[in-house]
């Protein structure tokens, strides 16, 4: 493997807790001095950082970068620090984020459907429901720590309605999911065993779902299964795993650090309610993807491997090198967004790379939009005086190479709300 490179001391320090409060002005350096740099991260796994706009858009759709960890040549031991914690002991290998086609294709396309925008939006009066409950069981109390008692629940349970979970055991998931979004600031075992205990309920609910099939996700991949589609129980679990695990920790934090960036720009928040109050919705779907490319819900993009020796951005990477594609550094580069660091919800101009880039490209963002949009119009229509309760300097980001959320975001409103 290559050497290290060599920065100045004027290079920015990575991954500390100062970085992941603002990480911008780390990643404009990099993008300027250091566009695709080799760094030694927090894990002691070694990889590729690509900073630049055209170099991620090319990456994310280069297929000589592999998403399939067996293509990782570092150690036994750096193998193990790649990708999501306790997935590897549960045997939830094979879904989309790990996979290349032709199973790529095979998986992706059986749960496409899924999530079309005509099916999205028929699941769109569930997502307002959920909604309008989480804030009718605060906003009585005038404060909520809008992360825990909002962001977080809401794709928890929009994601088990639509995989099937029943609503009696909802709330297991939504303390097994907790486990997993606090893998920055709790034990790496406790989401190891948070793992195991989803994937030991995912094969009873398979079973259950096999007896009694239902008109939802998991039945719907039982069915394709027994079509002939050849989708062995391993690969359903994994499947409902992911979209579980890559459909919620996403919509906490589109929502957290969306409402974040709200308060932090009152202008542009006081332009969205105005436009809200209107019934103009225009302004409202071009905001969320300002949000999204402006501090989005994850920082790099899942881990790629080199299956070649290939050149990116001017460097040399070996085969079987781990290249990171910092999604945040992209969507924040002055080649491609005028006036990048500045948040601008009627930005029209905005091909973010937010949900990624060919063929990974996520999935589920259709759902994402709609519970980003519905949770941040709903909020600012019942709490229009919305605002923080506690200082800046008093937030705290969660830790963790790949999403980037808060771990709190206490607010408080002044009046009672219908």
């Amino acid at each position: 493997m290559p050497h290290q490179q060599n920065l100045p001391a004027s290079a920015p320090e990575l991954f500390t807790w100062e970085f992941a409060t603002d990480p911008y002005p780390a990643y404009a350096w990099l993008r300027e001095h250091a566009p695709v740099h080799r760094t030694t991260l927090p894990s002691g796994v070694e990889a590729w950082l690509v900073t630049r706009y055209a170099d991620a858009r090319h990456a994310l759709a280069d297929q000589r970068l592999s998403k399939n960890p067996a293509n990782h040549t570092g150690s036994a031991h750096s193998k193990g620090k790649t990708g999501i914690p306790g997935e590897r002991k549960a045997d939830l290998m094979t879904h989309l984020l790990n996979i290349d086609p032709p199973d790529h294709t095979r998986l992706r396309r059986l749960v496409a459907k899924a999530f079309t925008p005509r099916t999205v939006a028929a699941f769109a009066p569930r997502v307002q429901e959920l909604t309008d409950q989480l804030i009718d069981a605060f906003v009585e109390k005038g404060e909520a720590d809008l992360i825990h008692d909002f962001a977080f629940p809401l794709p928890i349970y929009a994601i088990c309605d639509l995989l099937g979970v029943p609503r009696e055991d909802q709330d297991d998931f939504r303390d097994w999911a907790g486990m997993m979004i606090r893998h920055g600031g709790g034990p790496r075992g406790g989401v190891a065993r948070s793992v195991k205990k989803m994937r030991n309920y995912l094969a009873e609910l398979i079973h259950r779902k096999r007896e009694e099939p239902g008109d939802d996700l998991i039945s719907g991949l039982i069915r394709a299964s027994d079509h002939g589609e050849h989708l062995t129980e391993n690969e359903v679990a994994a499947m409902a795993f992911i979209l579980l695990f890559a459909g919620f920790e996403t919509t906490v934090n589109l929502i957290g650090n969306g409402v974040y960036a709200l308060l932090r720009n009152p202008v542009q928040r006081e332009r969205l309610q105005r436009a809200l109050a209107e019934g103009d919705t225009e302004l409202l779907a071009t905001g969320v993807e300002e949000l999204l490319r402006y501090d989005g819900p994850v920082e790099l993009a899942t881990w790629r491997y080199a299956t070649e020796a290939l050149t990116l951005g001017g460097e040399d990477i070996a085969a079987g090198d781990p290249v990171l594609v910092v999604l945040a550094a992209a969507d924040r580069d002055p080649e491609r967004f005028s006036d990048p660091d500045t948040l601008d919800l009627s930005r029209t101009d905005n091909q973010h790379l937010g949900y990624g880039h060919g063929i990974h490209y996520c999935l589920g963002a259709p759902l994402a939009r709609l519970e980003g949009q519905t949770a941040l119009a709903t909020l600012l229509r019942r709490l229009p005086d919305l605002q923080l309760a506690v200082d800046h300097d008093d937030l705290r980001w969660r830790g963790g190479l790949i999403m980037r959320g808060l771990r709190t975001l206490p607010v408080e409103f002044g009046m009672k709300r219908e």
